[in-house]
């Protein structure tokens, strides 16, 4: 049985996968498996592109109907072995001391639940974790989708919810009991993608006059609407 688990959720993204890939094979961490679950791609991943560039590595790819990214990660979490799990987004190179850093913070602390680090946007703006704290998370989001999580302690992703579902698990571990922990190290990158489709503005265009706009009111108003559905579902009434 492997040690981590690798589930990475594909939809349109061949190109970065390909790197994601060989980023994965050049862990210095080598107990792992990979699972990829394509959701639906129009040119759907080839198992080929697999074997070519995870070589001996166990793995394991999954086709299905466009169901969205949750839904996508629930489905390889179905099948990991491990007994860390680690939800990689397609469009994400890591260091090669990255899964053997984050393994380390939790064998050594068992009471921890899951780990995270900082990482850099392809714009080469940092996005820097903080201290877990359920009372600041409730506030917002500082942990990433891809962080490793033991499987014992892994509720599942809410697949209801169209954004902020890694913010939904974090709150939703919090409440569990369940404590992260902040490696404060930039061990992740970004890649551009022009298959990717971004749905984050400027942090500008959420204020006063940008938010009303043609072409941003709507997409202001879709944040703030889903940001709202996951305040409610966690009784969360501060501003």
């Amino acid at each position: 049985m492997a040690k981590i688990s690798i589930v990475i959720p594909v939809y349109n993204q061949n190109e970065s996968l390909a790197l994601v890939l060989r980023s994965i094979k050049q862990q210095t961490f080598k107990d792992i498996e990979v699972i990829v679950v394509d959701d639906g791609s129009v040119n759907p991943v080839s198992g080929e592109l697999l074997r070519k560039t995870l070589g001996d590595f166990p793995h394991i790819l999954v086709n299905q109907e466009n169901a969205g990214a949750s839904a996508a990660r629930n489905k390889g979490f179905s099948l990991v072995r491990g007994e860390m799990v680690i939800f990689w987004d397609a469009d994400l190179v890591a260091q090669p001391s990255f899964l053997e850093k984050m393994f380390q913070v939790l064998q050594d602390n068992p009471g921890l639940s899951f780990v995270y680090c900082n990482y850099n946007l392809a714009n080469g703006r940092l996005m820097r974790g903080r201290l877990f704290s359920q009372l600041s998370l409730q506030v917002g989001n500082y942990i990433p989708t891809t962080s490793l999580i033991r499987c014992q302690d892994f509720p599942g992703f809410d697949e209801s919810l169209k954004r902020f579902q890694d913010w939904d698990l974090w709150l939703t571990m919090a409440e569990q009991g369940k404590q992260g922990c902040w490696l404060d190290e930039n061990l992740l990158q970004e890649q551009k993608s022009d298959q990717k489709i971004s749905y984050w503005l400027p942090r500008f265009a959420y204020h006063f006059p940008c938010r009303y706009l043609p072409g941003v009111c709507h997409r202001v108003r879709a944040y703030e609407e889903a940001r709202a559905i996951v305040r409610r579902k966690h009784g969360l009434f501060v501003s």
